[in-house]
């Protein structure tokens, strides 16, 4: 039970660095950005998000039919990951 609970954590800080790192990243790049590149910068950091709950509910769940939603969400979200990065470049 402690090595589940130690993984949680670990995950939950991973979660919290990236999402911290990419806030950081994000307030640099809003001076240099218009605001239609700041809609679309938002909206792949809520992607990426999305995309990293997404592997961490993969990594614990077990019935077939739940990781096949999973899966199929997980795919979704990296398309548009993909199809707002061209986007912003």
């Amino acid at each position: 039970m402690d090595e589940v609970m130690a993984r949680g954590w670990e995950s939950k800080a991973i979660a919290d660095q990236i999402e911290e790192e990419e806030s950081r990243q994000q307030q640099a790049s809003r001076t240099e950005t218009t605001p239609e590149q700041r809609v679309l910068k938002d909206r792949l950091d809520s992607l990426r998000l999305s995309k990293s709950r997404l592997l961490q509910q993969l990594e614990r769940a077990t019935h077939p039919a739940h990781r096949n939603v999973l899966l199929n969400g997980l795919k979704a979200v990296e398309k548009e990951i993909e199809e707002v990065s061209a986007e912003i470049l």
